[in-house]
């Protein structure tokens, strides 16, 4: 009896329809098809709903960081990697029975149209804001309909980092009325919460401290006027039209690259460098 593999199948590409993003897509499902297929893949085949899901939140990141960067062909490559995560995950649930690709892009279609009633209906919208208003209130109202949360604040991901989460919750907040007149108020709130957890400080003894041993009381206090601080200035980057999350990635890309120089610039320890040797390195590297 003969213990040699199979001969592994070609992969049976569409006959093309003439329309490229068509037949891109087509080819994708033939592929992902294949990789599930009994004789598929080990890995794609054991693969459940459940132990996608952190492979599809690192492909996000992944993407963003791309965009950010604006490699373009490094974003095709993660947008083509968070596509076929989508394609798999649609094709896990079709052999389970639970739903299927077919019935994901019906839902989006109907929700579009719906939600889009500026363009696809008789409602006008002359701004990008008055068709953000006219969304919010057609989810609103279809969360009423479904006896859901009906708050302004409704549909915010818990999961989502946390400074995201802040622009978001503080954008609906906005849109619901609930505003500074101005940005200045929205900046003069920053400030506030900042003095205030300067006051934190300042009574819990640790101004002058180089490592902070704060009693269980004095964290609590401090990590509530921390937090207080970095959601105002969350919720400020809404009123700049600013994305908190982007812009503090793009802050840690310019201290690690930074940081990186200043660690060859001076070629030793920082334990060996006092701080206004590092400062000096510092600036050097900006």
């Amino acid at each position: 009896m003969s213990d040699s593999k199979p001969a592994p199948r070609p992969l049976e590409v569409p006959a093309s329809i003439g329309e490229a993003r068509a037949d891109g897509l087509r080819t994708l499902l033939a592929i992902v098809d294949r990789l599930r297929a009994p004789d598929g893949c080990p890995w794609d085949r054991e693969q459940t709903l459940r132990s996608v899901a952190p492979h599809l939140i690192e492909e996000v990141h992944e993407l963003v960081e791309s965009i950010e960067l604006g490699d373009d062909s490094h974003t095709i490559e993660e947008a083509g990697d968070l596509l076929m995560g989508l394609v798999l995950l649609a094709k896990i649930a079709e052999q389970s029975g639970s739903f299927d690709l077919a019935r994901i892009a019906q839902a989006v279609n109907e929700k579009l149209i719906r939600r889009h009633p500026h363009v696809f209906g008789e409602v006008h919208a002359r701004s990008a804001d008055e068709a953000l208003a006219n969304w919010d209130a057609i989810k609103r109202a279809e969360r009423a309909e479904k006896q859901e949360d009906t708050s302004a604040l409704a549909g915010i991901p818990v999961a989502l980092p946390a400074l995201q989460r802040a622009q978001r919750m503080g954008a609906k907040a906005l849109s619901a009325g609930f505003r500074w007149n101005d940005v200045r108020g929205a900046l003069l709130k920053v400030r506030e919460e900042v003095d205030e957890l300067a006051r934190e400080i300042e009574v819990a003894g640790l101004l002058d401290a180089r490592d902070a041993k704060a009693s269980e009381e004095q964290v609590a206090r401090l990590e509530h006027e921390l937090g207080d601080v970095l959601m105002a200035t969350s919720f400020l980057g809404n009123y700049l039209k600013l994305e908190p999350e982007r812009a503090t990635r793009a802050a840690l890309r310019r201290f690690e690259q930074r940081f990186r120089a200043m660690e060859l610039d001076l070629g030793r320890p920082f334990g060996e460098c006092s701080l206004e040797q590092m400062m000096a390195a510092w600036q050097r590297a900006k």
